[in-house]
């Protein structure tokens, strides 16, 4: 399943104690050419640490001279301090000299301001710092100063360069091209649970939703004609549908606010009846809790760029993830191999990872092309649903304006991985997407029991005789589609 963070968290577009871990990443040299940007924000003249050098031992940092004394602490220290600030301390900062111009305007500070303040009831302007304005003084929004932005020369930041550089960045071709996972057509239930859901390997079911009445009527039309006014969760807001769509038209940021909404069939009961569960996800055991059931289902939207950084998705669950309209583009590594550049704590409460999706592609992805155990890679189009084992770490990026329903599940095939983990001494810390996260354990291990009487004891009988056989390593199966046929083993 896609989330908004590494470890499930609806409501926030990043991990919390992820606000002020910032890019460490050098850029030690010049952007070149062959970089393909978007029309994007002003990067107000910012440039890489590294051009500094270039343009010669005589030329001076503007940043190091206009801020003084601020000018010992990091720049991402820099940015935590003006996060304190509101937006009328912001302009006044922005008046003192060109250094604190380029830091006072850096959108990630506006966009703060906007959602702390505004919420989702707001129309936005292009940019963060134009929508608080326009906001607040409406007036202004014709002032060609207001609004201007000015290019400050001779301004020197990694920190700030990466941000306006992953903000505007498209997508290169070599993230795209390898497509490794197996892809199935005419799958019967059987096959999928022994050569899949058993042994927990992702598949690409491609001929299965032939029948969804969302893959014809869903656009942008109809979703405004039956839910515009309707607010949905969308980051750590909510905001009306169309609103949304005003936004994603628009934006042009490191990382777009993603519409991700867990009670979409709640409040808009006739998008429910616009797809049906594939038949391979219907057992799903958690129905057994009736309305005390974890979140399960989600209605996801999002621009290009919009996506899920790495995470693993909540409860020990599986998923399955169907695209409605547009395409995405998915990396997966099993549970034993954690992505680089991602550092889960010790109990898994705590992931931290780059700031942005792009972030990650841009340092990380490189890295994975000299492992012996590469992720399984694959782009997932309108009409193709995924299958996502329990456990295992997955990101995902909107390569295009994209519509897409996901679901999480428990099945007899991942029942002894829910159980064990609801069971956890630290479960009250990890448990997700219920307000009764003490209890959840005894409520459902009660709920099954009641359903299946001894059926607990003897899936642990089998666990263990499957544990005793020896099977082949994963990754020494597996073999690049571009190359040959995709094979597995166990």
């Amino acid at each position: 399943m896609e989330t908004m963070n590494g470890i499930y968290d609806p409501k926030n577009n990043r991990h919390p104690k992820l606000e002020s871990r910032r890019k460490k990443k050098k850029l030690s040299r010049s952007l070149h050419s062959n970089l393909n940007l978007q029309e994007g924000r002003s990067s107000y003249g910012v440039q890489p640490l590294g051009n500094l050098l270039f343009n010669g031992s005589g030329n001076h940092n503007a940043r190091d001279v206009g801020l003084g004394t601020l000018s010992l602490f990091s720049d991402e220290t820099v940015m935590d301090v003006l996060g304190f600030l509101d937006a009328k301390d912001l302009c006044h900062l922005a008046l003192v000299s060109k250094a604190f111009y380029v830091f006072s305007n850096q959108e990630s500070l506006w966009r703060t301001l906007v959602l702390h303040q505004l919420k989702g009831n707001f129309s936005f302007q292009g940019s963060w710092k134009s929508t608080y304005i326009a906001t607040h003084c409406p007036f202004s929004s014709s002032s060609p100063t207001l609004m201007s932005h000015f290019k400050v020369s001779n301004f020197y930041s990694d920190y700030l360069f990466q941000s306006w550089l992953c903000a505007n960045l498209e997508m290169k071709q070599e993230w795209l091209e390898v497509d490794n996972i197996e892809r199935r057509e005419k799958l019967s239930l059987d096959e999928f649970i022994s050569t899949f859901e058993e042994p927990n390997r992702p598949v690409l079911i491609s001929d299965v939703l032939g029948n969804w009445g969302s893959l014809k009527k869903w656009d942008r039309e109809f979703l405004c004609e039956v839910a515009g006014d309707t607010e949905f969760a969308v980051g750590p807001v909510d905001m009306k549908l169309k609103d949304y769509f005003s936004y994603a038209d628009r934006v042009k940021e490191e990382r777009p606010l993603y519409l991700f909404d867990p009670k979409f069939g709640d409040k808009v009961p006739d998008l429910s009846l616009g797809y049906e569960i594939p038949i391979y996800f219907r057992e799903d055991l958690f129905s057994l809790l009736g309305k005390e059931r974890p979140d399960y289902r989600w209605l996801i939207l999002g621009p290009a760029r919009s996506g899920s950084s790495f995470h693993i998705d909540p409860n020990s669950t599986s998923a399955w993830n169907a695209v409605i309209k547009g395409s995405k583009k998915w990396i997966l590594f099993p549970p034993a191999v954690v992505p680089p550049g991602v550092h889960p704590s010790p109990d898994g409460a705590e992931v931290a990872s780059p700031v942005s999706i792009i972030e990650w592609f841009m340092n990380f992805y490189g890295e994975t092309k000299h492992w012996k155990k590469r992720p399984i890679e694959c782009i997932c189009r309108a009409g193709e649903v995924i299958f996502v084992p329990n456990g295992w770490w997955h990101l995902v990026i909107n390569l295009e304006d994209s519509i897409a329903i996901t679901q999480n599940y428990v099945s007899r095939r991942n029942l002894l991985n829910v159980l064990d983990f609801l069971s956890r001494p630290n479960s009250r810390e990890l448990v997700s997407g219920t307000e009764d996260r003490v209890n959840l354990y005894d409520k459902f291990r009660r709920a099954y029991e009641d359903f299946s009487p001894g059926s607990i004891e003897e899936l642990k009988r089998r666990d263990e005789e499957k544990k005793s056989k020896k099977s082949v390593p994963f990754w020494e199966c597996a073999t690049d589609a571009k190359v040959g046929a995709f094979k597995f083993g166990f």
